[in-house]
């Protein structure tokens, strides 16, 4: 029995070594040694990662069409490879551009009236990296992985907030410094609610299993939107 657990340990400890990295996560659907050491629990956090950034990638180019002096402000020719710089590349979320900065602090670089760069490119990398923080930093999860359930909980909560801020910031003109939904018309446009709605609902799910999982107690925050401030990761 211990040869088996060490045997097991083996298998799974450079594997999750190896997946401590910051690059957008995708589907791998590879068989290897280390998926024996996978739970269904394991498979069940890659699922909702998985989902999480599919979504972020179609907001990003959903924020590039409805912005697209955006682009040009990274000097990206085309929508592809503004999202391809962004989701196609080791890069540890951390870009020259905005000056080094990850999470929250991105996010609010992108709605500085006095900030000259691309806005969808801090706008979705302040989300990314700050998602991908609550995740450990991880694409891939073992069972010698953990993931804090108050990390998951706190990011959905932040990600409430940078929608708000989305929708409200504007500029001394009063002009919103990001477009996202179309309101007007007889078909409104709400495409972006549906994204942010379902990336919410997958960090407040997969807090509560873990939670669950753990017996682990995550601490409730209420906000107002007009005044929240971003909670802490870790």
């Amino acid at each position: 029995m211990q040869y088996r657990v060490m045997l097991i340990l083996s298998l799974a400890l450079p594997a999750a070594c190896a997946t401590h990295r910051t690059a957008p996560p995708k589907p791998d659907s590879s068989y290897g040694a280390s998926h024996l050491v996978k739970t269904d629990l394991d498979r069940v956090t890659e699922a909702h990662q998985q989902e999480i950034f599919a979504s972020l990638r179609v907001l990003a180019e959903r924020l590039y069409r409805r912005n697209p002096r955006e682009l040009g402000k990274s000097g990206q020719k085309s929508v592809e490879a503004g999202i391809a710089r962004i989701f196609e590349r080791h890069h540890g979320w951390q870009f020259e551009d905005l000056n080094y900065l990850r999470g929250a602090q991105a996010i609010q670089l992108a709605f500085r009236e006095d900030y000259r760069g691309d806005r969808v490119l801090a706008y979705i990398v302040g989300l990314a990296s700050m998602i991908q923080t609550a995740f450990n930093d991880k694409t891939a999860f073992f069972i010698v992985n953990d993931v804090e359930p108050q990390g998951l909980y706190n990011a959905a909560r932040n990600v409430e907030i940078a929608v708000w801020r989305l929708s409200t910031a504007r500029n001394a003109q009063g002009e919103l410094l990001l477009l996202s939904n179309e309101s007007a018309g007889p078909a409104p446009n709400l495409g972006f609610e549906r994204e942010f709605g379902k990336m919410i609902s997958s960090l407040d799910v997969l807090s509560k299993v873990l939670a669950g999982r753990h017996g682990r107690t995550v601490v409730k925050v209420v906000q107002s939107l007009a005044t929240a401030v971003f909670l802490p990761i870790k």
